[in-house]
């Protein structure tokens, strides 16, 4: 097989997190600044592989699947779709939403966000000569076979042999006309309700015996957040990922800065110069000692896509020696700020930035931890309002405060 079709990745979404103690779909947790989902999302968003996204979504949760992609500016998603009561329900929605042109469908668990780009591009590339792919690892463990014991208990019925088992990931890749044949054929049989399969795959081999599955090696990142722990683990991992991601590129700087405005409150040369560089209107503001000329400053303003406040604490200053107006700007300035800056972020969909303050005095350091503890909580509560806000320490560099701004990362604290 040769195949130049267009590749289709499918994310699958449609469950309730009870299983990590939750009510509404784990898909939605954030993690690192953003939702699982978005986190998926993003990966086959920016996949040069794929061509479109589908999302399937618990019902009840379309509309804010669709804000989200609207903010996270994923332009390749073509349909969201409320997802089935169960994962072969849900998958053949999708299938039947795909329309009857043939393509390449990778089907995909929405709770596995730490898919590296690698497996995706091996995907599609297997599609071009196969019409199946499984993504699977190597078992580390031994796995038993448990059988009826005496008293009710179970014991060891057979050890399997592991250098033939795999562990079974996603994303798992079909030609659309044999996943969908599959699917009919299951779909028909008045059995298959009764025992459905667990995966795709599953499916595939089950009703078309005769197509070859081909294993793709996944990764053991690739994990799937399905029980409390996991959501510790995946937050770990993803803050590391976030941390590595490369800079933007400058052409990526500019089309994100030009033409749009960004308020600098206090002083920080470097970034304003770097702002402008690539098209921003820069607008810069002394520190906001007092609310009225931050509300004033801004209601000139126009339209301001970005605010961002640099807080200051004199070196000498201690929490004893250090006067009102002080202590005033040290701990409040950030507020005052975020307060005046919030209705026109809204309107924007932009971002709030808070430098903290260098010093290693009483002063310098709780100040630091209250604007960090601001900014994290002011991610969580404006979310819905599509505000962003970041946090960066004093020896964060002008350049990665201005990543921060334009990669849009939100409830992130870095080196703060």
């Amino acid at each position: 097989m040769n195949s130049r079709l267009r590749s289709v990745g499918v994310v699958l979404a449609g469950g309730v997190g009870q299983r990590v103690g939750l009510s509404t779909p784990k898909q939605l947790v954030k993690l690192a600044g953003r939702t699982i989902l978005e986190h998926t999302i993003a990966l086959f968003d920016g996949s040069a592989e794929i061509d479109e996204v589908v999302v399937l979504m618990t019902p009840g949760f379309a509309e804010p699947v669709r804000e989200l992609v609207r903010k996270g500016g994923f332009e390749k998603v073509v349909q969201i779709v409320d997802g089935g009561a169960t994962r072969t329900e849900s998958t053949w929605r999708a299938l039947r939403a795909l329309g009857p042109q043939e393509c390449n469908v990778l089907l995909h668990d929405a709770v596995r966000p730490l898919l590296e780009p690698r497996i995706i591009t091996e995907c599609v590339r297997a599609l071009e000569r196969h019409a199946a792919v499984e993504v699977a690892i190597a078992s580390s463990d031994t796995v038993l076979v448990a059988g009826p014991g005496p008293d009710g208990v179970e014991v060891v019925a057979d050890v399997l042999d592991r250098s033939r088992l795999r562990r079974a990931q996603t994303p798992q890749g079909f030609r659309l006309s044999v996943i969908r044949r599959a699917y009919e054929l299951a779909m028909a049989d008045p059995e298959f309700a009764g025992r459905p399969a667990t995966d795709d795959c599953g499916v595939v081999l089950r009703y078309l015996p005769e197509v070859p599955i081909v294993l793709v090696p996944g990764s053991e990142r690739n994990m799937k957040v399905t029980h409390p722990i996991d959501l510790s683990i995946a937050e770990q991992l993803l803050r590391l990922a976030v941390a590595s991601e490369p800079a933007v590129t400058p052409d990526g700087y500019r089309r994100a800065l030009e033409g749009k405005t960004v308020a600098v409150f206090g002083e920080d040369a470097e970034l304003a110069t770097l702002a402008s560089g690539h098209g921003a209107r820069v607008l810069t503001f002394p520190h906001a000692g007092e609310p009225e000329p931050v509300a004033k400053a801004l209601a000139g303003a126009g339209v301001v896509d970005h605010v961002v406040h640099v807080a200051s604490v004199p070196p000498a200053a201690t929490l004893v020696e250090a006067s009102d107006e002080t202590i005033a700007s040290c701990y409040l300035g950030a507020i005052h700020v975020a307060r005046a800056a919030h209705p026109h972020l809204r309107e924007s969909g932009g971002h709030l930035l808070l430098r903290t303050a260098a010093g290693d005095t009483s002063l310098a350091v709780s100040a630091r931890a209250a604007t960090t503890a601001l900014a994290r909580s002011l991610a969580e509560e404006w979310a819905a309002d599509g505000v962003r806000v970041g946090c960066v320490g004093p020896r964060t560099s002008a350049r990665d405060c201005l990543d921060v701004l334009v990669s849009g990362l939100t409830g992130q604290v870095i080196d703060a």
